[in-house]
């Protein structure tokens, strides 16, 4: 049996961002939501999801913002101005092999918005991973936390040919939203048709509509609209809940 999980990142980043997660999770297929829980929208967000029965992760988020924790207490992290670097920078100094994240810094905002996830969910999130960066020592952080916390971490692969364990099963992510073209739901029903018998699969969505603040601090924008009508569409539910060789999951499952 095949098991895919449908997973929407970056709820609580701009409130129309949490509108169009909202309606993928209330009249669509997303089961699995990462909660950004620096950003001003995000107890917002979570309301819009109230009596939706949805795995909600803490999708930890150092590149956009400003930090949970005491800003001096974490000066790797920060800009002069107070908030997150951004994940430009991320991406330049790790293509230099620079990696400028103290790992004890990294921690102490991790923990803080674990914390924040704690007060505005009211339990451990239901699988904890990071929000698209590249750093080393963010990593290691994450997993320390994971560890130290008892917390199902979804190790992070930009590679699809990766296998990384979260909670008891191994799983394969699947991300296309950045590739030219991209049709969302052509992307899924495709890469159900290439999973192999047992695999997991996280497919992971960023779906939402846009405002002026995501049309300013994303490269992540039309897409995101798309894969809202995709996670709506009745006909690709009824060509997933169809198949007798899948199961559609949660996080909650693995």
């Amino acid at each position: 049996m095949k098991q895919l999980l449908i997973r929407a990142d970056d709820l609580g980043i701009s409130y129309a961002v949490d509108l169009g997660i909202a309606r993928s999770v209330n009249e669509g297929l997303v089961r699995s939501v990462g909660l950004m829980t620096n950003m001003p929208e995000a107890a917002r967000g979570l309301s819009l999801l109230a009596g939706s029965d949805v795995a909600v992760g803490q999708h930890t988020n150092v590149c956009l913002g400003v930090p949970v924790s005491d800003p001096a207490c974490i000066p790797s992290l920060l800009q002069e101005d107070g908030t997150f670097k951004s994940s430009r920078t991320y991406r330049s100094c790790y293509k230099t092999g620079e990696d400028f994240v103290v790992f004890d810094e990294a921690v102490t905002e991790i923990e803080a918005q674990l914390e924040s996830f704690r007060e505005l969910v009211g339990h451990d999130p239901d699988y904890f991973e990071a929000h698209a960066v590249l750093s080393k020592n963010l990593m290691r952080a994450i997993t320390y936390v994971a560890e130290k916390n008892g917390l199902k971490e979804q190790p992070c692969s930009f590679d699809p040919t990766v296998v990384v364990r979260c909670g008891s099963t191994d799983t394969r992510m699947v991300l296309r939203s950045m590739q030219p073209g991209y049709d969302p739901k052509a992307a899924i029903v495709e890469t159900v048709e290439e999973m192999a018998d047992g695999e997991t699969v996280v497919f992971v969505c960023h779906p939402g509509y846009l405002d002026d603040y995501i049309l300013t601090h994303s490269s992540l924008t039309g897409d995101r609209a798309k894969e809202v009508d995709a996670l709506i569409d009745p006909a690709l539910r009824t060509w997933l809940e169809g198949r007798a060789d899948l199961r559609l999951v949660d996080y909650r499952d693995l």
